[in-house]
């Protein structure tokens, strides 16, 4: 039974930068094609980066060149560097593997002056 536990968020001020961190557990990280989602109060969840278990990346056009999804698979955890930051990425951010539908409770990241 692999688990994954967000962390890294917090209140950064516009054009600021946070690196998210997911630990996994139960499991190899690397087996799994892994994504970043978000979701901001009042919106649907969406995706905003994915890493495949061969290291191919994707991102939504909102983030594309600011965020930075990858893993280290001796350390066994997935992070999300984020750049540049506006307040409309404020939200709660999860990670998870695509095969998998059961979700942790987030890392919090709030982008206000």
């Amino acid at each position: 039974q692999v688990q994954f536990v967000e962390s890294g968020g917090g209140l950064v001020q516009p054009g600021g930068s946070l690196r998210l961190s997911c630990a996994a557990s139960g499991s190899k990280l690397r087996i799994y094609d892994m994504g970043w989602y978000r979701q901001a109060p009042g919106k649907q969840r969406e995706l905003v980066a994915s890493i495949s278990s061969g290291g191919t990346r994707n991102y939504v056009d909102s983030v594309k060149g600011r965020f930075t999804i990858s893993r280290d698979n001796a350390k066994n955890t997935l992070y999300l560097q984020m750049n540049s930051l506006k307040p409309e990425d404020t939200a709660n951010y999860y990670c998870k593997a695509m095969k998998f539908d059961y979700w942790g409770q987030g890392t919090q990241v709030t982008v206000s002056s």
